[in-house]
């Protein structure tokens, strides 16, 4: 039994549905039992079971672990993420898992100038600690999250600080086909893995190709971090923590140029997902 934590996330569900699509016993944890789970229905073989689970009530987590094996552990960034999933990781360990696969994040270090990756850095080596056979999975940003952009497309800008620099993006699909093939594969099982999509796009190069897709000219407008802090504070109303980390993680961008990696190849045998095809297939996200 592999446990999804996160399964309502982007990356949580497109995991479950890779589990699923090969028929693997998974069981789907929600914090909100009355709201369906994307996926869980549609009379699989073996069923989905739904639990309720809380990172904030050990109780519930033990609960919802008995039985497993193995846990995939994703939780939204936050400034209360490393209590939280250092929670997760002793409970599961009590519990009985053997095997946790984590998402993590690239520049997870303990002086990493993104304070969410040396969240990440304290985590990873909670788990290391633990005991637990280990998985841990490195994504660069997700393409998803470039749905978020949509207002600014709508008005013909895409801001942000990296200028010209190349930045990784991929699929949450993608990654939630190597999280399944962690637990699934013993081969695969217990290592380190940097996951990016096939090229590094710039700010100014996507701006390019949302015209091409829309039809309309979208201008890249570069800002001073403080600028883009700003916006994203009083225009985007993001919280004050998640501003601060949308802005580190652009800067890193600058100061270490990204470029792909083959992992997500090498370990499914087949090429990740591309930026044109994500954006084609959500054209009308940012044309409507």
């Amino acid at each position: 039994m592999i446990v999804v934590m996160g399964a309502t996330g982007a990356t949580g569900n497109a995991l479950l549905h890779s589990l699923l699509a090969v028929g693997t016993p998974v069981r789907a944890l929600t914090r909100t039992p009355n709201t369906p789970v994307p996926g869980t229905t549609g009379g699989h073989h073996p069923p989905v079971e739904v639990r309720y689970a809380d990172a904030t009530d050990p109780h519930s987590l033990h609960t919802a672990f008995k039985g497993a094996d193995q846990l995939f552990l994703a939780m939204a960034n936050g400034p209360a993420q490393v209590e939280l999933e250092t929670r997760v990781i002793d409970v599961a360990a009590h519990a009985g898992i053997g095997h946790i696969v984590k998402i993590s994040a690239p520049a997870a270090e303990p002086d990493s100038p993104v304070a969410v990756s040396r969240g990440h850095h304290a985590v990873e080596e909670h788990l290391r600690a633990s005991g637990l056979t280990r998985t841990v999975l490195r994504p660069y940003a997700f393409m998803q999250n470039l749905l978020r952009l949509a207002p600014g497309v709508a008005q013909g800008v895409v801001l942000g600080t990296t200028g010209d620099a190349p930045c990784n993006l991929i699929d949450c699909r993608d990654i939630g086909d190597v999280a399944a093939a962690a637990l699934t594969r013993p081969d695969i099982a217990g290592g380190t893995y940097t996951l990016t999509g096939p090229e590094a796009v710039s700010y100014p190069e996507l701006a390019s190709r949302l015209t091409a897709l829309t039809g309309r000219r979208i201008r890249y407008v570069g800002l001073t971090p403080d600028e883009l802090r700003d916006s994203l504070l009083h225009h985007a109303r993001m919280p004050a923590w998640l501003a601060e980390h949308v802005t580190e993680i652009q800067q890193l961008a600058v100061t270490r140029p990204e470029t792909p990696t083959t992992t997500v190849s090498d370990v499914l045998g087949r090429p990740p997902r591309t930026l044109d095809a994500f954006l084609h297939e959500h054209r009308a996200h940012f044309t409507g």
